[in-house]
């Protein structure tokens, strides 16, 4: 790749660009695992990845380059190579119904569990085979906002890499370090070494959040163990774990999603944490 960087105004690149084909391979777990590299998209979670991350390159449309000028000085200021592209290259590259014209190829965020688990982490939110990439990346966030140290995908779980995870986040898969392992054994015993609890979010536990705090349990370095959005947490996994706590209910609802559950939770160990 040119280590020159383009200003819009050349000849843009077509869905037929080799580099360009490139970058729509991103688009698949696959490629993204064996180029090392994903997508960004949209102005707002590629301002996040110029801030926090390694930017490779940055395709714009005329109309993405018109609306975001501030955006592409800061992209050129950092070297990055900016490629001008049509609308249907663009579209090529985009997951979204509406695509905003800016994307940009990125280096993957997950590093191995002992890099991802500083010494000293207190919070830690642990993903176990969620599939939907929009729950895992509104947990990213919430994550985030709680002050967690990191997000452990385990299993198999949704890459945080997807396009829709990336949104969702908001940039916050830029603000904290990831880990992906399918061995979710690992995952608990790499979180236990780190001196963290183990805490599984399950709507059929005998004890509930409140009685948790009451107890004082969600003062001590946690990692709150979120399951699959149909099934939660298979029987050999709960009993892996130090608790097993449920979200009260007060109302008539039947049930929480994982993003919400997910947010309570770990909002409930930020406050106790902070006390």
């Amino acid at each position: 790749m040119s280590t020159r960087t383009q200003r819009p105004g050349a000849d843009p690149f077509t869905e037929r660009t080799p580099r360009v084909a490139a970058a729509r391979a991103l688009t698949r777990r696959a490629g993204r695992d064996k180029a090392g590299r994903f997508l960004v998209e949209g102005a707002q979670a590629v301002r996040e990845a110029l801030a926090h991350g390694r930017v490779h390159e940055l395709f714009v449309t005329e109309t993405g380059s018109a609306r975001n000028a501030e955006l592409l000085d800061s992209a050129a200021d950092l070297g990055v190579v900016i490629s001008p592209v049509t609308d249907k290259a663009a579209a090529g590259l985009s997951e979204t119904v509406t695509p905003q014209g800016v994307v940009a190829v990125c280096d993957l965020l997950d590093r191995p569990l002992a890099d991802a688990l500083p010494a000293g982490s207190r919070l830690v939110a642990v993903l176990v085979g969620v599939s939907d990439p929009g729950n895992a990346g509104t947990v990213t966030r919430v994550a985030d906002a709680a002050g967690a140290q990191a997000v452990l995908f385990a299993g198999d779980t949704v890459d945080p890499h997807n396009g829709k995870c990336v949104r969702a986040s908001t940039g916050s898969v830029f603000h904290l370090p990831l880990a992906r392992s399918r061995d979710t054994e690992g995952v608990f015993a790499a979180c236990r070494a780190a001196g963290l609890r183990l805490v599984a979010a399950d709507g059929h536990a005998s004890t509930d959040l409140d009685q948790a705090v009451d107890a004082g349990a969600l003062s001590a370095p946690t990692a709150w163990v979120f399951g699959s959005e149909a099934h939660g947490l298979p029987a050999d996994l709960l009993s892996d774990v130090d608790q097993a706590v449920k979200v009260p209910l007060h109302g008539k609802a039947e049930s929480l999603n994982l993003a919400t559950a997910a947010a309570v939770c770990l909002y409930a160990s930020a406050r106790e944490q902070r006390r």
